[in-house]
């Protein structure tokens, strides 16, 4: 089973695509994960890349695209694949349509985990970091013991200044104008599954389990 992992920043992806990852023997194929391996392998694309990043450049789609079918091309990729980060774009996921032909897979699912606005909104911006060690905490969620003084050292927590409501909403209109395309793509296919990510860490799982069981049983 092939699946796509997305989600607004704060939505929680990234603990429910290793939860997914483990529960259902999938590789967790993350975009970071991908550079970094295959710059330090010395690849055909990684030191393309590399040439690049160096420059502090963005990486041309065709450079991206080649570093995820080398990614998938690999004996680890065989029994399924969960790719989080990727594609971001119409065009990227046109291309990966191309590589899976071309590998001879095919992609089964599109989650899409969903979080209302105002909950992302606090979830991202209450966000308090220990200047001294760097644990990190949340006014709600985790709260430290003694509000703005870390539990293990005492110093001050302080807020990042990408973590502001301003800088927390652009980065969500940034995602929104972006994948807008990307999900209407994906919904043509019938492949794109929203998943109301309101719940708590458990539910979400449980919901998207459920989805994932569902596929593997018509396969």
């Amino acid at each position: 089973m092939n699946i796509i992992l997305m989600g607004p920043p704060g939505a929680g992806k990234g603990t429910q695509a290793e939860r997914i990852a483990k529960n259902f023997g999938l590789l967790h194929v993350s975009t970071g994960d991908m550079f970094r391996e295959a710059v330090k392998e010395g690849t055909a694309m990684g030191k393309k890349a590399k040439e690049y990043m160096d420059k502090g450049t963005l990486v041309p789609d065709e450079i991206v695209v080649g570093i995820v079918k080398e990614r998938l091309s690999k004996p680890d990729a065989a029994d399924g694949v969960l790719l989080d980060g990727f594609p971001r774009t119409v065009e990227q996921a046109e291309a990966l349509d191309e590589v899976l032909r071309e590998l001879g897979l095919k992609l089964d699912a599109v989650l899409s985990v969903d979080v209302d606005e105002e909950e992302l909104v606090t979830r991202l911006t209450g966000r308090r970091v220990c200047s001294n060690c760097g644990t990190t905490y949340h006014i709600k969620f985790n709260p430290p013991k003694v509000r703005n003084i870390c539990d293990h050292c005492g110093s001050e927590l302080y807020q990042r200044s990408d973590d502001t409501v301003e800088t927390v909403k652009e980065r969500l209109d940034v995602y929104k104008k972006q994948t807008f395309p990307l999900i209407e793509y994906y919904k043509r296919k019938g492949l794109f599954q929203s998943i109301d990510g309101n719940q708590d860490i458990e539910q979400v799982f449980d919901v998207v389990s459920a989805y994932l069981k569902k596929l593997e049983s018509k396969a």
